[in-house]
């Protein structure tokens, strides 16, 4: 190279020469002549500047520089996914801890997008008949509000009709329990049973002073009230101006990352609202079959009762089971053991029959996770954030199973 590069530079000196000497003839300066030579440095500078930038050699350089450390190829992969890892649970974990601390404004905001979702399809009809938007959305507020009202006011008006006869039940179901482990298997002695009682009433009250528990039970006043006003309201601007509110959201994220977060939010909304859908009548056919089974088997409180199974719907699995344990128990209390035995066959088949025809039916493929998935992601809401986590854990599952399906099946960028 070195030669060439000489003999080159030896061939432009004679033909500037021969130039010169014509130009001399002629009256022409010598620097008015184009050097017909190409500069070969730069075009070798460049051709490497090229091949540093192309990614294959980048990469080859890589696994050469893994290969003389010894490591295998493998390995290297699985430390690379494990540093990924790392970095998204760390990320996920201080988005968990920044929601917790904010909790009294983050929780209502949960339950207000649950909310909409059941409410939504309402205040969509009433725009479709020409009323506007902001006053279908106060309407339908409006008259869940009552609904609600209207409802715990009558479960209310129950409770306290039945309240002396349920309390009669339950004082002569203890003495029973008494009398049992008096004089049944366990033969505990008064001292033992004393002692037994005195722990689980310092258990309960703890060590607290009644004025530090009424403050305790005014902040949680407070926070619920707190939190219903901010359910309402938000559950009303979501209904009202949903698109404005969205629409905004996606223009704090950079133009390239719009697209896609778009679409997304939009399939995760239509999972959720077709989730809620499905589970408002899971819960409605559960709290139906309960009512009647309560109903004909002469056990109070049935109102009450159907409600909490209502409710408990709502967390799958683990809500069905709790809230069917809750009749049961009255049952027990109010009636005697063989028709708590009676209940409990009640409750097992109600909850059979929304395992293997109301949710396979209605919920279909829109939560296509094995139910210990749907189990471990309900504990690790109600470790995360107490009931309110149980209660949108499933919901929040739908809707990443939504997503992740959309994006598995959109093409690859530059396929065709």
């Amino acid at each position: 190279m070195r030669n060439s590069r000489h003999g080159i530079e030896s061939l432009r000196a004679r033909l500037r020469q021969s130039k010169a000497g014509l130009d001399d003839q002629h009256g022409v300066a010598a620097d008015a002549i184009a050097d017909p030579i190409p500069d070969q440095g730069a075009e070798t500078q460049e051709s490497s500047r090229a091949a540093d930038r192309d990614p294959t050699r980048s990469d080859a350089r890589w696994r050469g520089f893994w290969a003389e450390l010894g490591l295998p190829a493998a390995v290297v992969r699985t430390a690379a996914w494990a540093a990924v890892l790392l970095v998204v649970v760390a990320a996920a974990g201080q988005v968990i801890s920044l929601l917790g601390f904010f909790s009294e404004v983050t929780v209502p905001l949960a339950v207000s997008l649950l909310t909409t979702a059941l409410a939504a399809p309402a205040v969509d009809g009433l725009h479709r008949l020409g009323v506007p938007r902001t006053l279908g959305a106060f309407v339908v507020v409006l008259g869940g509000l009552l609904a609600v009202g209207g409802l715990v006011a009558l479960i209310g008006q129950q409770v306290a009709g039945q309240f002396d006869a349920l309390s009669g039940d339950v004082l002569e179901g203890i003495d029973q329990v008494d009398d049992w482990l008096r004089n049944g298997p366990l033969d505990l002695s008064n001292a033992e049973l004393t002692q037994a009682v005195d722990g689980i009433q310092s258990a309960v009250e703890g060590g607290d002073g009644v004025v530090s528990r009424a403050a305790a039970v005014g902040t949680s006043v407070t926070r619920f009230v707190t939190g219903l006003f901010i359910v309402v309201f938000a559950t009303f601007f979501f209904c009202a101006q949903g698109q404005t509110i969205w629409h905004w959201f996606v223009r704090l994220f950079p133009a390239a990352a719009r697209d896609g977060l778009d679409t997304s939010g939009r399939i995760a909304w239509v999972s959720l609202t077709a989730f809620v859908r499905a589970t408002v009548l899971v819960a409605l056919t559960d709290a139906v079959g309960i009512a009647i089974a309560v109903v004909v088997l002469q056990v109070p409180l049935a109102l009450p009762l159907a409600v909490v199974v209502f409710l408990g719907a709502f967390v799958p699995i683990v809500g069905a089971a709790v809230s069917g344990g809750v009749a049961v128990l009255v049952a027990l209390v109010a009636q005697g053991p063989w028709v708590a035995l009676l209940m409990l066959a009640a409750v097992v088949a109600v909850q059979q029959l929304e395992s293997h025809v109301l949710q396979p039916f209605l919920m279909g493929r829109l939560v296509s996770v094995h139910p210990l998935g749907i189990i471990l992601a309900i504990a690790v809401g109600l470790v995360a954030g107490g009931v309110v986590g149980a209660l949108i854990a499933v919901p929040l599952v739908a809707c990443a199973s939504a997503v992740r399906a959309h994006w598995a099946a959109r093409p690859a960028p530059g396929a065709t």
